[in-house]
Order: structure tokens, then sequence, then C-alpha cells
């Protein structure tokens, strides 16, 4: 009965489609949700859900997002040691960058901003320095 019970536990997590996460993105997490807390100081509501990987210098990460005008938002990434300087560059839907606040140091980086208009915007992460690493972005608004 008890190896019956135990097979149908483990069917059932992997018809779930659980996995376990990478030490590397949940460090990178971690690291990202330490900046994004500071936001919260100030009124923003932190975003349920992330986006979460790995990326190389050169080869930068992209993440669509739909956002409102009359609301502000920020952007938070958090990397891993091999990423020495890491950098969130805002676009709108053309593709052009839009003008943000901005916060450095080391392998975190956020980009903060209000749009104009309502839309889909285009969050760029990447590695200015360093080596490949995992990732973590979250975002705030208020």
């Amino acid at each position: 009965m008890k190896r019956l019970f135990l097979t149908l536990v483990c069917a059932f997590f992997a018809a779930t489609g659980l996995h376990a996460v990478p030490d590397g993105e949940v460090a990178a997490r971690r690291t990202a949700l330490d900046i994004a807390g500071a936001f919260t100081n100030d009124g923003f509501k932190l975003r349920d859900g992330n986006w979460s990987g790995s990326f190389a210098p050169g080869k930068p990460g992209i993440v669509q997002v739909n956002l409102y005008a009359g609301n502000q938002y920020w952007f938070t990434l958090g990397a891993t040691s091999p990423a020495k300087k890491v950098h969130v560059t805002i676009y709108d839907e053309t593709g052009k960058p839009v003008k943000t606040d901005e916060y450095q140091d080391t392998s975190v980086a956020a980009a903060g901003f209000s749009p104009d208009n309502s839309g889909t915007f285009y969050v760029e992460v990447e590695i200015v320095e360093g080596a490949a690493a995992d990732f973590c972005l979250v975002y705030s608004y208020k």
C-alpha cells in the first residue's frame, strides 16, 4: 500500500510539471527582491511573478509587458556573481528607449518610469561586465 501511495505521489508531481528551480535563479531572485523591497517603502506594490533564466554578455534578454499610463513602474534585475555589472533598458512599442530613473549596484540594476501612454513595452536585461549568469527580473507599480 505504501508503495502504491508513493507511486501515485510521484505520478502527480510528474503530471503537474513541477520542477526544481536552479540555485542560481533562486539567488538572483533573492537579490532582485532585496532591492525591489526598497520601492515598497515608497508605496510600490510588488507584482506577482517574475522572469528568470540565464543570460550572457552580448546576448540580452527581452520581456514584453503591458503598462498603463498614470502608473509608475520599477523593473528590478538581480543576477548571480559571474555578472559584475547589469543593466535594464525599457523600450516603447516602436523600439525607442524611454527615459528612466536608474539604479545600479554591481550585479543589480533597476529602471523606473511612468508611461505617458498605455501599451506594450519591452524590457531588456543585459550583462555589461562579467560572465554568463542567472538572472531574475521583478517589477513594482503604483
